[in-house]
């Protein structure tokens, strides 16, 4: 539920204020107001309120999961998000991937002296907005402000605990040969949505990106008791680079089919034009699951229920093991290496 008393303008005024000054990381006045009129007031919570170095709390018994990333994507704001939604889509996600239900997130503003405070607010809003659907609340944080030139206006980190509720080990040593290899959903939507916006390229309909949280969709096939061996999510490097890295983990092969990928049209066509693989173009709400064959069929009934995965498909099987290899096959029957990306083909996309 929201808070009747959050507001959508800036409770810094504008008129004042209407950009993030090198004071307001120094410690005094205007740093304070920052924290509590802009932080403070859109991330409210019993722990974060306590307005203590550290934050106090409670975990359920059991195994744990935490993870860190940090956001860098240009431009900040993007068809689909922005960098403050896919902070916390992309740290609830890492958590998703160990089976982990996310119970509390931390964050880092780097603001570059100079950002408009409007877009600070707005990024922080819809950071908000995204925590709160996702239900873990924001309970500790930091602030710096950096020299105009040398912050590219606002990096974010986020770091955030969630707890295990499975008994399964989920990861890429738990791959077994058999397992299906299962998308949860069409491929390279973020990456390109970035790309199109930043080189204005120009389609029917505005590519949007698939930045979204996966974690219910996650828990719904453990508790309906499946065998899940390893969920890795698409960022960086996309189906190419996850596939290739479990299966060096796993020591194993891993056989995929092309049509079998889903892959939207505009997607497609936004890498021909820019000499891209789309299976190596990173998502912001995609994961591959390793599952047992016998539950395959199950896993992608259970998926399909949600939105973010609705588009969830059957794309290959892991073969023997052996030297690690991934192979693609075409729709002409021809298989191929997949390569592990090189090199940095979309800087600051995530």
């Amino acid at each position: 539920m929201k808070n009747p008393d959050f507001s959508a303008a800036c409770p810094l005024p504008i008129s004042q204020y209407p950009h993030v000054l090198m004071a307001h990381g120094g410690g005094g006045t205007l740093m304070h107001r920052l924290l509590e009129d802009v932080f403070g007031r859109a991330f409210s919570n019993p722990i974060l309120d306590t307005r203590h170095d550290s934050a106090q709390f409670t975990v359920p018994p059991g195994r744990l999961a935490m993870t860190t990333d940090s956001y860098v994507v240009r431009p900040i704001f993007f068809p689909g998000g922005d960098i403050g939604s896919m902070a916390v889509h992309g740290t609830v996600n890492d958590l998703a991937m160990s089976g982990a239900r996310p119970l509390y997130l931390s964050c880092a503003f780097i603001i570059e002296e100079g950002l408009p405070m409007a877009t600070l607010w707005r990024v922080v809003c819809s950071m908000r907005e995204a925590a709160q659907k996702c239900g873990v609340p924001i309970v500790t944080g930091d602030t710096k402000v950096v020299d105009k030139g040398k912050g590219d206006g606002l990096f974010i980190n986020t770091t955030g605990i969630g707890g295990i509720e499975t008994d399964q080990v989920i990861s890429p040593q738990s791959v077994q040969p058999g397992d299906a290899v299962i998308v949860s959903g069409d491929l390279g939507r973020h990456g390109m949505a970035i790309m199109a916006l930043r080189e204005g390229l120009g389609f029917e309909s505005a590519i949007e990106s698939d930045s979204a949280p996966v974690h219910e969709a996650v828990l719904a096939l453990l508790i309906a008791g499946l065998e899940i061996h390893c969920l890795r999510d698409l960022t960086r490097g996309g189906l190419a680079s996850a596939l290739n890295e479990i299966a060096e983990a796993a020591g194993v092969k891993i056989g995929i089919t092309s049509q079998w990928i889903p892959v939207h049209e505009e997607v497609r066509a936004a890498c021909e034009m820019l000499g891209l693989d789309p299976l190596q173009v990173a998502n912001e709400g995609r994961f591959v699951a390793f599952v047992a064959a016998k539950d395959a069929a199950r896993a992608l009934e259970i998926l399909r229920r949600f939105a973010v995965s609705a588009a969830a498909s059957l794309i290959g099987t892991v073969g023997e093991r052996s030297a690690p290899l991934v192979t693609i096959k075409s729709e002409l029957g021809v298989s191929r290496i997949l390569d592990m990306p090189s090199g940095e083909q979309l800087p600051r996309i995530c």
